[in-house]
């Protein structure tokens, strides 16, 4: 399920097996309208490959999108723009509020606190009574107030990956392997961005019966540019796609992940061109410059 998540933003806290925190901040999504439309998507996708319920809530911060998640289940989607977060929490019951358990919700319901606005109602005598030198941060929380960050692995990434499941089922070996190369192509910005290298590449397939088969190969020295590891694709989908049978999936992750900081690039001269071309290619294209194509597999089929 996070690894899905993943495939969205590389942001993603994993809290416990089945919760977790998404930053989308660097999605560069223009609207919450926009937000909806893609987290529904993965919402969709983790029921239809992996069979789970998953329930989001969408919020400015950590404690009201956890407490939105909540709201709806299962597969609950809930949104809660920025300035409601006061008004999403008000009338909802008050162990909501993150601490307030079984026994501490039966004794504020019989100080006459059932809903998270009751706090509001209350001196702030009567709450250091009830809550004791905590109150004040029980307060900040009943207001939807969080700045707790989105702690992840990604400054210390262990992996990258993508995956693409089809409409349709596909037998098309070239187009299986065009596929494969565009998600390098998706995947090595982001490596290099992190000023990250690799030096492994697996590629997953999965048959329409959820069946998955692999194939992971190494190169002798870490790299962030796509091209030593394009011929890669051809034996290792070789290797995987066993069975005469359609893929539904098809997938690309890099492992083995070093600094760039740890090579000599006078060792490596012959990649130094290609680095500084990769690096003007990823800049264009973060400028929005998608139309530019530099290698064949980034057309379609039919162009």
């Amino acid at each position: 399920m996070f690894d899905l998540c993943e495939t969205l933003t590389p942001l993603v806290q994993r809290n416990s097996i089945d919760e977790g925190y998404l930053d989308l901040g660097l999605c560069g999504f223009k609207s919450i309208e926009a937000i909806e439309v893609r987290i529904r998507s993965l919402q969709k996708q983790i029921w239809d490959e992996i069979q789970i319920p998953a329930s989001f809530g969408i919020a400015t911060n950590k404690l009201v999108a956890a407490i939105a998640s909540k709201a709806r289940k299962p597969r609950g989607f809930t949104i809660v723009r920025a300035g409601e977060e006061s008004s999403f929490l008000a009338p909802l019951k008050i162990g909501v509020i993150p601490g307030v358990g079984v026994k501490s919700e039966a004794r504020l319901i019989a100080a006459g606190i059932r809903l998270v606005s009751d706090l509001f109602k209350r001196s702030e005598m009567e709450l250091e009574s009830l809550f004791g030198r905590s109150w004040p941060e029980m307060l900040r929380m009943a207001r939807g107030e969080d700045d707790r960050v989105v702690e992840s692995d990604r400054e210390d990434a262990k992996s990258y990956s993508t995956q693409e499941t089809f409409g349709g089922d596909i037998s098309d070996v070239q187009e299986i392997e065009r596929i494969a190369k565009r998600m390098i192509d998706e995947l090595m910005p982001k490596i290099r961005e992190d000023g990250k290298r690799v030096k492994t590449m697996t590629v997953k397939v999965r048959y329409p019966g959820m069946e998955d088969s692999s194939s992971s190969r190494s190169i002798a020295t870490a790299t962030d540019l796509e091209t030593a590891f394009y011929p890669m694709v051809s034996p290792m989908l070789k290797s995987a796609w066993t069975r005469p049978r359609p893929l539904r999936l098809v997938s690309v992750k890099f492992s083995n992940v070093e600094g760039a900081e740890g090579q000599l690039e006078m060792f490596v001269q012959p990649e130094t061109r290609k680095r500084r071309l990769a690096a003007v290619i990823d800049e264009l294209n973060a400028r929005g410059r998608k139309s530019i194509v530099s290698r064949g597999h980034q057309l379609n089929s039919n162009e």
